[in-house]
């Protein structure tokens, strides 16, 4: 009998010590995709039963849940879950016999609690958003009009200045401006805070907001314009409720306190920054703009417990004057893209041993890779089975000719481990591609087809990769 048992106890640590030589992993792995496993049958419940629980319903579910929970802290005053509730129902109220359901309504506005409370208030009536970028004016803000087809347009009251060229424009066009300010300042321009304080908090019926297809757009994100006009991203109910779960899939907690310094228009803030923090239930902190210098004084203030983070945000910590109390914080995770090797260490070196959980996929995209094992300098893991639900392959690509390289077939050619190739994801009913609004034209530039086969696409993500021996 104690044979026998030895010989168990000497199996058990021999592959206990096989796993973590060969499968280093595995236990992170398996953890990871049984989250993301969970999370997809959610979704495939939701295909399945046209009983879609959108980001707008799990927010009302959390402010009936815990109403006096704070949601948004900004600028050192507390909104509870039940305080924007409300007001996004004020919103709802007062524009519910002016819009319809399905309508599109354009938002210009820097962060700012009301940004969510207008966001969630036309979303009640089954409207979708376009996030227009506060940096683009004139010409490109006409245009961003124009792929959308809005009608209507709610401008915070710093940014008012910024239409004053195209005003007589967007009247032309009959698009109805709406300023969150109390006074007329420009012609032609409704002033809505006032509205909004003398409407009803009484909530509109779910069933306004209600879809039946996870597949509609509820967003319009614009990229910013840098290579030509913006695009109009097309978000649906699908994309948002993937978003929403990063910061759970982390690890994350309602006892969570995020820090969101970064611009609500664009899909990292909104869609992972606030979505997620609905999704735990957590308290956002929000920041009008980024500041360096205020940064680790005001993690320290609110008790923040995860920060996002993208680009080259971590760098500019990086760079500011050493202080004395850098590691006295509650700071545990950082969420983003965009961190460099150099800087990462850096960055953990300096402020302390914070978990740097890095995401990859750009806002369109059909394809999303997570750093779940925390290896510095890597955009995400992937392995045999994420391979299995999510189908994509690096391609040799010819940097001269700026295009992907073809065999005599006319067929792409994947490249080696360790072999620098394009990123192609596979377009199919579990990673589809919505493409760009106003233009089927920019939408096709973004797929190739005929890859492997004929007949086949794939979304071109434009970025160069590796993959390691990880």
């Amino acid at each position: 009998m104690l044979s026998w048992i030895a010989a168990l106890l000497t199996g058990i640590l021999t592959a206990h010590l096989a796993q973590r030589l060969c499968f280093p992993y595995f236990w992170k792995d398996a953890l990871y995709l049984m989250k993301v496993i969970r999370y997809g049958a959610r979704l495939e419940i939701y295909k399945r039963t046209s009983l879609i629980v959108t980001i707008v319903d799990r927010f009302v579910q959390q402010a009936q849940r815990f109403p006096e929970k704070p949601f948004v802290i900004f600028e050192g005053v507390t909104y509870t879950y039940g305080d924007l509730e409300a007001r996004s129902n004020r919103v709802a109220r007062l524009f519910q016999d002016t819009v319809k359901k399905g309508d599109t309504v354009a938002l210009l506005m820097n962060n700012e609690p009301d940004f969510i409370s207008v966001w969630f208030g036309f979303c009640k009536l089954g409207c979708a958003l376009a996030f227009l970028n506060t940096n683009i004016k004139s010409r490109s803000l006409l245009h961003c009009f124009n792929c959308c087809g809005a009608k209507q347009l709610v401008v915070g009251a710093d940014l008012l200045d910024n239409l004053e060229d195209i005003l007589p424009s967007l009247q032309e066009d009959n698009i109805t401006v709406w300023s969150l300010g109390h006074g007329n300042s420009h012609p032609g321009v409704h002033s809505l805070l006032d509205k909004i304080e003398k409407s009803s908090q009484e909530p509109i019926a779910a069933k306004r907001r209600s879809i039946s297809c996870l597949k509609t757009p509820t967003l319009y994100i614009f990229t910013s314009g840098t290579t030509g006009l913006p695009k109009a991203a097309v978000i649906t109910h699908l994309q948002s409720l993937k978003a929403a779960g990063g910061f759970w899939a982390y690890g994350g907690t309602e006892k969570d306190v995020i820090y969101t310094p970064l611009p609500l228009y664009h899909s990292a803030a909104s869609l992972v920054g606030i979505g997620g923090t609905i999704e735990l239930g957590a308290t956002c902190i929000l920041k009008k703009k980024f500041s360096a210098s205020q940064f680790w004084n005001d993690c320290r203030k609110y008790n923040v417990t995860i920060f996002q983070y993208i680009g080259e945000l971590c760098r500019y910590l990086c760079n500011q004057p050493m202080g004395e109390n850098e590691k006295d914080h509650k700071v545990h995770m950082g969420v983003g893209n965009g961190l460099r090797q150099d800087v990462w260490r850096e960055f953990l070196q300096r402020f302390g041993e914070i978990r740097m959980c890095e995401i990859y996929g750009s806002t369109e995209g059909n394809l999303c890779f997570m750093n779940h094992i925390g290896k510095i300098g890597a955009v995400g893991r992937s392995n045999f089975f994420y391979k299995l639900i999510f189908k994509y392959d690096l391609v040799k690509y010819d940097l001269l000719r700026d295009e992907p390289v073809r065999d005599h077939n006319g067929f792409c050619q994947r490249v080696q481990k360790g072999e620098t190739g394009l990123l192609l994801s596979k377009i199919c009913s579990q990673s589809p591609f919505f493409g760009y609004a106003g233009s089927k034209q920019l939408t096709e530039k973004k797929i190739l087809r005929d890859v492997f086969v004929k007949g086949d696409a794939y979304f071109n993500t434009g970025d160069l990769m590796a993959e390691d021996e990880d």
